[in-house]
């Protein structure tokens, strides 16, 4: 089933990348992705025009106030969101992140992955012993015991609060430089952030903006099912069956559209 594209192309002639929350220039008005929002990384030919006066601001002065209830965060171009309509900083442009009043929460669609997930994840229990899964209580200890460690070392967004952090080693797609990453998001995002997100620390080539490619996907280090785009990481860590732990380990792989798992994880933690 091909993806409805939603979001419009960079308007930069070598870049074209689809973004569902595109940046508009203020000064050409044209439309760019997120590395290219900057006037000089598209060579925009209006001039910068910034304040006068008051304040003494420079010509490079931070004037779009995120409209997210307490965040305070600024931007320099302006970044809408194409469903409400308000402005707000990076942080905060996609829908789950700024709490849109126009999200609609998809309850039947995330009843239907989790439950293709559980058909996954208990086909695997009559696999073979060495593809037996650890027991549970010893996947915790030994995320407890990794937790420390990787907090010394892992990368991620400095601006998310130490309470909604969780740390995972990240185990990246084979035939790749590294083998894996120490990393940690935020709680509260979605999977399919955590994807982008890990793709951009990772230098992955992320095309799941794309139909017919191949799509990067979270996949459970011990079941090796893929993990559903619109689920949230705190969802995994409190599910009661088959969760995934803080300090433990997941998976980044890219797989067929019609593939929703990964045939052996010990394979990649070995």
């Amino acid at each position: 089933m091909a993806e409805l594209e939603i979001g419009q192309h960079c308007d930069v002639e070598h870049c074209g990348q689809l973004d569902f929350l595109p940046f508009v220039c203020d000064g050409c008005s044209q439309v760019f992705c997120l590395t290219h929002r900057s006037r000089d990384s598209h060579g925009c030919p209006e001039p910068t025009t910034g304040s006068s006066g008051g304040g003494g601001q420079s010509d490079g002065s931070i004037q779009h106030p995120c409209t997210y209830a307490g965040c305070g965060g600024k931007e320099l171009v302006e970044v809408l969101c194409p469903f409400c309509k308000k402005h707000f900083c990076l942080r905060h442009r996609h829908q789950p992140d700024h709490e849109c009043d126009q999200l609609e929460a998809p309850k039947q669609r995330m009843c239907a992955t989790q439950q293709l997930v559980k058909e996954i994840v208990d086909s695997k229990k009559s696999a073979p012993p060495n593809k037996v899964r650890r027991g549970a209580k010893n996947a915790e200890t030994a995320a407890k015991v990794a937790l420390m460690k990787l907090k010394l070392h892992a990368q991620g967004d400095k601006s998310v609060p130490q309470s909604e952090r969780v740390y995972f080693q990240v185990y990246l797609p084979t035939g790749g430089k590294d083998k894996s990453k120490a990393m940690f998001f935020c709680k509260k995002w979605s999977i399919g952030k955590v994807v982008d997100y890990a793709a951009s620390i990772a230098s992955l080539k992320n095309d799941n903006n794309k139909a017919a490619a191949k799509k990067l996907r979270v996949c459970h280090a011990e079941t090796g099912a893929a993990l559903p785009m619109d689920s949230s990481v705190d969802m995994w860590l409190s599910t009661a069956e088959h969760p995934v732990y803080n300090g433990g380990n997941i998976i980044i792989e890219y797989l067929d559209n019609q593939c929703n798992e990964i045939e052996d994880p010990s394979l990649y933690l070995s």
